[in-house]
Order: C-alpha cells, then structure tokens, then sequence
C-alpha cells in the first residue's frame, strides 16, 4: 500500500492512471479464443500492480474499469458489465487481503495474488457457462489460468519495484 495517509486527490489520480494502464495492456496484447470469443491478455499484471501497490479501492477500479474499458473499445460489448464485476472484485480482494495482513511478506503478497486471481478465473467459467454452455467454458478455463499466473509472475515483482521507487 502506498500508505495509510493519502489524500483523495492522489487516490482519485492512481485510481485514473492505474485503470489507464490496465486497459493499454489488455488492449495490447490479445490472443483469441474463439470457442468463447474471448481472449487471452496480460492486463491481470496491471490490475496486481494496481491492488498490491494501491490497494482495494485503487485495485478495484483499475481491474474494473480498465478492463471493461478495453472490452468496450475492442467491441467484445457483452463482456463489459460482467468484466467491470469480475475484474473489479478481483482488484478489491487482492488489495484488500494484502491490506489485512500484517506484513508485506511474499507469502501474504501471493496469498492475495491467488484469491484475487482465483476469483477471476471462477467469475469467468461461471458467466461463460451461462452464455456458452459448460465446453465452451471449459476450453478457456486453462488460458484463463494461464492469465491469472501470468498476472502475479509479472504483477508482483512490479509492485515490490514500484512500492521501493515510491517510498524512496
């Protein structure tokens, strides 16, 4: 976290700047899956840097707007509301778990990294099993994995980097 006292003022700017960056990186670098016109993108790493760095509120916003943003400027329109949901409480978990605990450790920072991520993956099978049935969910499942673990990989070092630059 970047600190107990922050002012709204700078907690309005991450919020912006970081939601921002989730979007830039889910727009840049995405892999179709065609059984559930989904795709694979690498904007978790962004919304783990928003909620470790952050925390909940900053981590949800970024994971939540930023990715519904990207969702809406690459037309995938019906995920925009269920992206703003899922991202978002995947944002507000890992920042919020990491706010509890008492210490920084990398244990408690993975802990948060897995909860918040795992939400995603399950968020995810469970709209596309609505919307496309339980085969076309279960194709995406892994890459869905995949995202998740690519996010905490580059997410987390990318926090430590960022919180270190920040307190100076």
């Amino acid at each position: 976290m970047l600190g107990k006292k922050i002012s709204s003022t700078a907690l309005i700017a991450m919020a912006a700047i970081m939601a921002a960056l989730v979007a830039v990186t889910t727009i840049i670098i995405q892999i179709p899956i065609p059984a559930t016109d989904g795709f694979f993108n690498i904007g978790d790493a962004m919304i783990m840097v928003a909620a470790l760095t952050c925390g909940p509120i900053v981590g949800a916003f970024a994971g939540g707007v930023g990715s519904s943003l990207a969702d809406l400027y690459g037309g995938w329109y019906v995920w925009v509301i269920p992206t703003l949901i899922i991202k978002g409480i995947e944002g507000f978990l890992a920042g919020w778990i990491l706010n509890r605990s008492d210490e920084q450790t990398i244990p408690n920072i993975v802990l948060a990294w897995v909860i918040g991520g795992s939400e995603m993956v399950l968020g995810y099978f469970l709209v596309q099993i609505y919307m496309y049935g339980f085969s076309a969910a279960l194709v995406e499942l892994p890459f869905n994995i995949v995202q998740m673990t690519v996010g905490g990989i580059v997410g987390i070092p990318i926090s430590k980097a960022l919180k270190r630059m920040i307190r100076g």
